[in-house]
């Protein structure tokens, strides 16, 4: 379906700077009649960091959109509200504001930062949830993004970290992808030509492969829009 506005935040170097950048999105230019607001809510994962404008995930997804349609019959924006080192804890704080915007459905794509510093699954766990209740309450459908847990911190953490997506998604009846990562090669040779030199970002390959089984979900997402 054309019509679809892709939206997106861009160079965020800090916490600040995206609630600044990302409030002024939401309020800047006049709404286009019935349009579908979709808040992406995440890190530097949604954010594009290290890529080109077009070739982060929002951009790319909207193109997928634009490409492939969606069934909500008017135009549907995607606002980028990835802020690069978030956690879990950071979207919990700023979720309010940012559906203050007017957002009619929200992506959640956070836990990657609170895997790198090794935070407790259950205070992860209590972030994501009071993410999903802010949602709830405002009666925002959910696209919930998990991602696998390294073994590195143990078995047990592992299990609790990835619980932690199946069970809210469960207890919330959000759309659940379990694997943000999933449609990269396992393989580490085939796998490193899709990432950027740091081995966490995606490059715009990446980014490519990430969209093209993350569109449908999206898709499912925006058919829950009331």
């Amino acid at each position: 379906m054309k019509g679809i506005t892709r939206y997106g935040l861009w160079g965020l170097g800090d916490k600040v700077l995206g609630i600044i950048l990302l409030t002024l999105s939401l309020l800047s230019g006049p709404l286009q009649a019935q349009e579908l607001r979709v808040l992406a809510l995440g890190d530097s994962l949604t954010q594009g960091y290290g890529l080109a404008q077009e070739d982060g995930l929002v951009p790319q997804l909207g193109q997928w959109l634009e490409e492939h349609g969606s069934s909500a019959g008017v135009p549907v924006r995607l606002i980028n509200g990835g802020v690069s080192g978030s956690t879990t804890a950071g979207g919990a704080s700023r979720v309010a504001w940012a559906l203050d915007g007017g957002a009619d459905a929200m992506i959640v794509a956070l836990g990657g930062n609170d895997l790198l510093r090794g935070i407790d699954p259950q205070v992860s766990r209590a972030n994501l949830e009071r993410i999903l209740q802010e949602a709830v309450a405002r009666d925002v459908p959910v696209l919930l993004i998990g991602l696998r847990a390294p073994g590195n911190y143990g078995a047990e953490f592992k299990a609790a970290f990835e619980g932690n997506y199946t069970d809210l998604a469960a207890a919330y009846d959000t759309l659940l992808w379990p694997d943000f990562f999933a449609p990269l090669p396992l393989e580490p040779a085939a796998r490193a030509q899709y990432f950027q030199r740091d081995g966490i970002h995606p490059n715009a390959a990446g980014v490519t492969l990430l969209v093209n089984e993350l569109g449908p979900k999206v898709q499912a997402l925006i058919a829950k829009v009331k």
